[in-house]
């Protein structure tokens, strides 16, 4: 089994390693950071929730309690996938630039500390919290003013002019090239090994039409060419319902670490997908986007295009959702991904 510790230590051997099995040495680090007092004691963490990317825990001491997270070379939920551990950098810059506006105080969890050289977050501890993962459930939906808040932060922050943030705003092109691979390469790819009847059966037989479409495969990779380039956007990067969570009565928008200046289209086009997968109704799904302020240049192809890209690498590809659709309603939902990209005017929804 990899010993997380020694790679860690290979890749970053001055970096202190967040070992929560170790609270001793945890709160030493704590107090040499400045960020408990000296009389402060550490009670115990916990997982505050499911993540992908990083390692996150909430630390609780006999005072208070706070939101720890660290980037590691890798994945968290797939460690044999490398990552760049300074995505943090790109997180602690996004929230950075928003607080500029206070529009967004509402919607983002305090940063209280940012060390590069331990690539270690921090921020307030939000307290009992949930994403919206469960709209997946068909015995759910999300509410229409949560609805109504998560198009108003998009939409704000897309007609936002940060022209003077733009130059030191982290390129993230590395983080990028990953998600590339996860987007718009590997789940068309007929040499990926990733087992899908292991997720439902018949679903590897299904994902043969679109690996076999060599029309919409070529398509798919111009998209990915425009994901790849620079845009005149900032946008959040990762906008779908893991990315929200509900606290209380308010809404809060997390983990931008995919955050780069971009197209707007890619935003509201995840997001819109996931509506699809949530099993949203094609009007409802219209009726909301009206909430959506579109840019002057808004490419309504491009928009198209990523929607469909995002329906059919989460159907097929590694970055797997608890959807509750069979294979049949998996299939039409995949078939209309495809007129997404192949034909954006069939299905106007802007």
């Amino acid at each position: 089994m990899i010993n997380k510790k020694e790679v860690f230590h290979t890749h970053f051997p001055n970096a202190h390693y967040f070992d929560e099995e170790n609270l001793d040495g945890l709160h030493e680090f704590l107090i040499e950071k400045g960020w408990i007092a000296q009389s402060e004691k550490v009670i115990s963490t916990e997982k505050p929730g499911e993540g992908n990317m990083n390692f996150v825990r909430r630390v609780i001491t006999d005072k208070r309690s706070f939101i720890i997270k660290q980037g590691r070379p890798w994945v968290e939920k797939y460690p044999d996938i490398d990552a760049p551990a300074e995505r943090l950098e790109v997180e602690a810059k996004y929230y950075q630039t928003i607080s500029e506006d206070p529009f967004f105080n509402s919607y983002s969890p305090e940063l209280q500390a940012y060390d590069p050289g331990n690539l270690i977050i921090v921020f307030e501890d939000l307290g009992e919290a949930s994403d919206f993962t469960f709209i997946y459930k068909k015995s759910q939906k999300i509410q229409k003013n949560q609805l109504n808040s998560l198009l108003h932060y998009i939409s704000h922050l897309h007609n936002c002019n940060w022209e003077d943030q733009q130059k030191q705003f982290p390129s993230n092109q590395v983080l990028k090239q990953l998600n590339h691979v996860h987007i718009f390469s590997y789940p068309y790819s007929m040499e990926n090994i990733f087992d899908l009847d292991a997720i439902q059966q018949g679903l590897q037989k299904l994902s043969l039409k679109i690996k076999e479409d060599a029309l919409l495969k070529e398509i798919i990779n111009g998209l990915g060419q425009k994901y790849l380039e620079p845009g005149p956007v900032l946008i959040h990067g990762d906008y779908y319902p893991g990315s929200w969570l509900k606290v209380d009565n308010e809404i809060k928008v997390i983990d931008p670490e995919f955050a780069y200046f971009g197209y707007a289209e890619f935003d509201i086009a995840v997001m819109t997908a996931h509506f699809f997968m949530s099993g949203m109704e094609i009007n409802e799904i219209k009726n909301a986007l009206h909430l959506y302020k579109a840019r002057a240049d808004f490419d309504y192809g491009l928009f198209s295009g990523f929607c469909g890209i995002e329906i059919l690498r989460r159907i097929i590809g590694l970055a797997q959702l608890p959807l509750e659709l069979n294979l049949e309603e998996k299939s039409e939902l995949m078939n209309l991904a495809v007129e997404f990209v192949k034909s954006p005017q069939t299905h106007k929804l802007l």
